[in-house]
């Protein structure tokens, strides 16, 4: 037993997470934000600027620079790096990183982006919040109907990886001809980390609309239709438990001791699932960040009929659900600058001045396109003429939490236990309207780095076998626990059947 490191690349940031499992405290954390410390890479807010609002890429080199200052810092902090046992780590899923050579040992007296640079095929990285790819998604669909969804788990979706890959080979066919491999954002930092090529793990895999969560292989089919020649061109998938190889010697500089091991990486919302304690069945997971996402460990292998929601591999073993609503913090903070209130306004007395229910008032907060439901057109919608600033707090909460719930009814599943994170979850308020909604005990965690620490959980059980709740008990612990009103599921209920009316008024115009 001793420390273990996760690492989270994430869209905005790289950070890094010491667990001690012998004290079972958080022993160090550490960030660099990629706009703030790295401003050369002109990207502040994780991705490059382009013309096309739709394309939304980043540069690989960055995150390769982050890491070694994130490392530096950690080091010039004191963190006794030469006692870490093990390293694994999340990267932001869908993200894919193209190379024309393997990866191989480092060089300990060149930077990493200078050894990486000329291997790189693609000079950018499609990420997550690239919509660039509706024609090949209605390609992909044409072609394979249903069976996409039914056997990868998720429709083809614009911001996967399949779509990203199928867009490059049609459009750059002789840079991909050169790509020997091409890796997700989690299996490419692994690779660094290890000197080699590393595996994608079942979790991250099935963000791509490639893996076929019934045998856990690439679909052969629908690689080879994606791609010309993918199937030789994408690394070996595994078990999250899997470990992908031992630290190269190349990062003794910053004093960590060469040849521990390193865990296969995993993508943010796999990891973010164990690091706020949720990989058993029963719990689930909400964060509430600049999109609001749900996640759940699933009992059994499920779809989503409608195609909102998303499979994914559970660390812990099966699957994991995990429903993505782009319209999150970010309408949370258009509606409170129209009201012209602060966040202790927004966040306590907004809804200690109005009632539940809120006199049926609904609002559709799509500011941006909205991923959930499906709609290109943004635009705020409501049912109501007339809301004081409170009134009109309560509505974008309560819709929201209604959402939320409406949208996860597909798993059938009734969670007596759901842990929230992000800013989103500092909300006193917020945090009562979802107890009541779900009629569940909404709990949050001291740890905010949930997907750097799912990381530290997942490299601890690997190495040593420490069992996962184990894990959670010591760094998972509920700070504080909102108890549902059972007063008020009968209203949220209702509430909940008139949103959707209301959302089929919308999606049918």
């Amino acid at each position: 037993m001793g420390l273990y490191l996760g690492i989270d690349a994430s869209t905005q940031s790289m950070k890094c997470i010491v667990i001690d499992t012998v004290s079972g405290r958080i022993a160090a954390e550490s960030t660099v934000n990629f706009g703030r410390d790295l401003p050369h890479y002109a990207s502040p807010n994780g991705f490059l600027p382009h013309e096309n609002p739709l394309v939304k890429h980043a540069d690989p080199l960055m995150w390769l620079d982050a890491l070694e200052l994130v490392f530096r810092r950690l080091a010039d902090a004191g963190v006794p790096l030469s006692e870490i046992q093990g390293i694994s780590g999340s990267g932001q899923q869908h993200g894919t990183v193209y190379l024309k050579e393997e990866m191989s040992a480092l060089h300990p007296n060149r930077t990493l982006a200078e050894q990486i640079r000329p291997k790189l095929a693609r000079r950018s990285a499609p990420i997550w919040m690239d919509r660039s790819t509706a024609a090949e998604c209605r390609e992909l669909d044409a072609y394979f109907g249903k069976r996409i969804q039914r056997d990868t788990g998720s429709p083809a979706i614009e911001r996967f990886s399949g779509p990203q890959i199928r867009k490059f080979a049609k459009e750059c066919p002789k840079e991909y001809a050169e790509t020997t491999r091409i890796h997700l954002v989690s299996s490419f930092l692994c690779s660094v980390l290890c000197g080699k090529d590393a595996p994608i793990d079942f979790g991250d895999g099935a963000g791509m609309n490639l893996l076929n969560l019934k045998t856990l292989q690439w679909d052969r089919e629908i690689a080879e239709f994606t791609a010309p020649g993918l199937l030789g061109k994408l690394p070996e998938v595994v078990p999250s438990s899997t470990l992908a190889g031992t630290l190269d010697a190349y990062f003794s500089k910053f004093g960590f001791t060469p040849g521990i091991p390193v865990a296969a990486w995993s993508g943010d919302n796999p990891n973010s699932l164990i690091g706020v304690g949720a990989g058993a069945p029963g719990n689930a997971g909400i964060s509430l960040g600049t999109s609001d996402t749900f996640f759940a460990p699933m009992a059994d292998f499920k779809t989503d009929p409608a195609g909102y929601g998303h499979v994914f591999g559970n660390p812990a073993g099966g699957f994991m659900s995990l429903i993505c609503f782009t319209n999150g913090s970010l309408a949370r903070e258009e509606i409170r600058k129209e009201q012209q209130v602060s966040w202790e306004f927004f966040d306590r007395e907004a809804c200690r001045k109005t009632v539940p229910g809120n006199g049926g008032r609904l609002i559709l907060p799509y500011f941006e396109p909205e991923s959930t439901p499906f709609l290109l057109e943004p635009g705020v919608r409501r049912n109501y003429k007339t809301a004081d600033p409170a009134e009109e707090i309560r509505a974008v909460l309560e819709s929201q939490a209604l959402t939320l719930r409406l949208h996860s009814e597909w798993l059938d599943e009734k969670f007596h236990r759901i842990r929230v994170t992000g800013g989103g979850s500092k909300s006193e308020g917020f945090r009562q309207i979802l107890a009541d909604v779900f009629q569940a005990d909404i709990e949050t965690i001291s740890v905010t780095n949930s997907a750097g620490l799912g990381a530290a959980i997942r490299v601890a059980h690997t190495v040593e076998g420490i069992p996962f709740e184990r894990l959670y008990e010591c760094f998972c612990r509920a700070e504080e626990i909102v108890k549902p009103n059972r007063e008020n599921e009968k209203c949220y209920d209702d509430m909940r059947e008139s949103l959707r009316d209301f959302l089929r008024t919308i999606i049918q115009k």
